[in-house]
This record gives structure tokens, sequence and C-alpha cells, in this order.
């Protein structure tokens, strides 16, 4: 674990109690196995007691909660969908989406450490990498004693991820590494690095870089407004010598990557859900408590018209996230449709949280409630991962059979 661990004695105990209660207008939890249920209900307590009470001064200071690390990891929360025998969850795909889901429900960071470790750091290892490199890295990212980070995104090629320059020689007993990577989550305090990296002939791979390897820092990116409570940096080679070993022999050019992404879109796409839905809760509970005009604000028309757009809004995105998951289950979900649960979904719940934080007047700004800090997250999440825009790209070449890319 990183030696800049911080204890928990680090962070302020908010006494404001976590009374968040499930939006479920469209009884979709009778689609749910009591599997389901019970691994929502675990991740839910673990996490009312465990985030919701520092989550708030965690952002406020721009700090990551190191401690939650291990807890996150004894909840199942790393690699849940990947198999028993390298000791991670074994679950199904809505599973890993309701476990995403209920993360998200209290803060984007959060979720997004969790979804990097899973689905961009442990699923290509598990994808794509030799049965060695299963062995020796699985089991202790699934526990949180290595944590991990995904290295694709360059200062000059975000959606255009083909233009990396980011490269290796190989030079008979160790590849060469160089260049640099941005805006990389889990990046300052990640033991090993998932690195997507060309060759000398052009063709793009994954490596695996870890931590004390000369050469490979990871400056943290400062000044963040968005995902305050997550750590992100840069990650930069200079020369760096990767034994050959740590290549992923299962994969060459862009598919690896990409196919990493789909796996961390789909969680995304239930992640959002939990953001929307503590928007809606506290909204909901806010306009029954607030008085004006001798009544509760929750008896004008305008409130009510705002709370059943949400409502139902977030039982759109849940019934197409929980089509999906069945989708990825039976290993039929295709890209496009991916890309179409992420950017619907991340959108309904920017749009509620924005029209949560009218609804609470200036008290919406503050850290009294959370709409401030999941509206500036999902500013976020709405671009990483494949923009707002590129996903409706995506969708429209699947439509239409036509590439506007080029």
């Amino acid at each position: 674990m990183s030696s800049a661990t911080n204890s928990e004695k680090d962070f302020h105990q908010t006494s404001k109690a976590d009374l968040f209660t499930h939006p479920d207008f469209y009884q979709i939890d009778d689609l749910l196995s009591e599997e389901h249920k019970l691994i929502r209900d675990t991740v839910r307590d673990w996490v009312k007691k465990n985030i919701s009470p520092i989550i708030e001064d965690a952002a406020q200071q721009a700090k990551f909660p190191h401690h939650l690390l291990r807890g996150l990891g004894e909840i199942g929360a790393f690699g849940p969908q990947l198999p028993l025998e390298y000791g991670c969850g074994g679950l199904d795909y809505i599973s890993y989406g309701i476990i995403m889901q209920e993360l998200e429900r209290c803060d984007s960071g959060i979720r997004s450490t969790a979804s990097v470790q899973g689905s961009l750091v442990m699923y290509p290892i598990f994808k794509f990498g030799s049965e060695e490199q299963k062995r020796k890295y699985l089991p202790k990212l699934a526990t949180g004693e290595l944590m991990g980070c995904f290295g694709l995104t360059e200062p000059d090629h975000g959606s255009n991820p083909a233009g990396m320059t980011t490269n290796f020689k190989d030079l008979g007993d160790h590849l060469l590494l160089n260049g640099a990577k941005m805006w990389i989550s889990n990046a300052p305090f990640a033991n090993i690095a998932v690195v997507w990296a060309k060759n000398e002939q052009g063709k793009i791979r994954g490596v695996i870089v870890e931590r004390g390897m000369e050469g490979f820092t990871t400056p943290e990116t400062h000044n963040k407004w968005s995902l305050r409570a997550s750590a992100t940096g840069e990650l930069v080679f200079d020369n760096v010598k990767v034994p050959k070993k740590n290549l992923l022999p299962g994969v060459e050019g862009l598919k690896g990557p990409l196919t990493c992404l789909n796996s961390a879109r789909y969680g995304i796409s239930w992640g959002a859900i939990g953001a929307a839905m503590d928007c809606y809760n506290s909204a909901l509970q806010y306009t029954k408590e607030r008085h004006q005009f001798g009544r509760p604000i929750a008896g004008f028309q305008l409130q009510q018209k705002k709370l059943a757009e949400m409502i139902t809004e977030i039982t759109k995105a849940q019934l197409l996230a929980w089509r999906l998951g069945n989708l990825m289950n039976a290993g039929k979900a295709t890209p496009a449709q991916i890309s179409m649960c992420k950017r619907n979904n991340v959108d309904i719940a920017l749009k509620i949280a924005r029209e949560a934080r009218q609804m609470h007047g200036g008290m919406g700004i503050t850290g009294e409630y959370p709409i401030m800090r999941h509206m500036m997250n999902l500013e976020s999440v709405i671009t990483y991962e494949g923009t707002h825009d590129i996903h409706l790209l995506i969708l429209g070449m699947e439509i239409t059979g036509e590439n506007a890319f080029q």
C-alpha cells in the first residue's frame, strides 16, 4: 500500500445521518434475485457506515480517503464479476452494476476508484494476461492489497486514442517505455499501471508497469472542481525498463483498451443511477421539510413537476441498465448498446442534479446536502470513458453504418 495512506482520523465525521431510501417506482426489485438484493443491502450498509460520514469532508479537503481501500476489497467492490479462482467475486454483471450504483450513490469518485480497479486493471489482466500474470496480480488487486490504474489518455490524444505517442522498444532482455498519460484515476497511489503503448511497428500493446521501476513517476493533479475525493494524476515514463514478461500477450491493437472501456462504461451506467437517486431523494425530503408561504414546498405544482420528471427518468435508466445487465450476462451486449446506456444515464443524472440544486435553493450549494458535490462529479463522468458527444457518434455509426469519425 502507498506510504501516503491516510488514517480515518484525517477526516471529520459529519453528524447528519445518511437517510437515503431506494426509489423503485416500477417495482424493479421484482426483477432482481435475492442474492442481488442482499449484495445491494450489504454494500449500502457499509457505505452508510464508512463513507457517508466522511465524504463531504474528503471532498472539501480534496483528499482521497485511503483507509477505505481494504474495506472496498472486503465488500467485493474490486472485480466482483471476475472468477473465484483468482480471488474475485464470481458474480454476474447485474451484481457488479448494483455495487457500482451503491458506491456512486455516495460519491462518483469512490465509484471511479472501484471501477478503474475492477474494469480497467483487473479485467485486462484477466482477459488478456498470461496465467502467471493473473495469479500474481488478481488476488491482491481483489483485496485492495495492490491498487492499480489504467493508462490510455494522453495530453494530446483523448477521444482519438489511436494517435497515442507513448511507445516502447524491444531491447532484447527488456522493453524501454517512454511517454506520458494524463487524467488517470488512482495514479498517485497505484502500485501497478496497465499502460497502452505502441511498439516499434506502431501496434498498440498493453504492458504492466510497477511502481518503483526507475523513470516511472505519477505526479498528482491538483485544483480540481470535480471528483475532489478521488485521486487523479499523470503517468510519466522516462526510459522505463519493463520486463518482457509484463507485456499482456492476449491482445494487439485498440481492441484491448476499448474492450476494457466497455466494461467500465457498463459500470458507470449503473453508477450514475445511484447519483441520480441520491439527488432525487434529497430533493424529495427537502421539499417536504421546507416551508414557504405557509406550506411545504412539495405542495406546489412546479416542485411536483420536477420530482415527477426525476423519478420518470430514474425509472427509465433503471430499466435500461437492468436490460443491459442481462445482455452482458449472456455475452450479447454490443459496444453501441453500452454507449447508449452510459450516455443516457449520466445525462439524466446530471440534469437531475442540476434541478435538485435549484430545489434546495441556497442550501443546495453547501456541503449540508450532497447535491453540488454530485453535480460537480457528474461533469467529469459525462466526459470520461467516452464523452457525451463521442457516444452519440458511436450510436450514429451503429444505426447508419456511416463512420462520422473519419
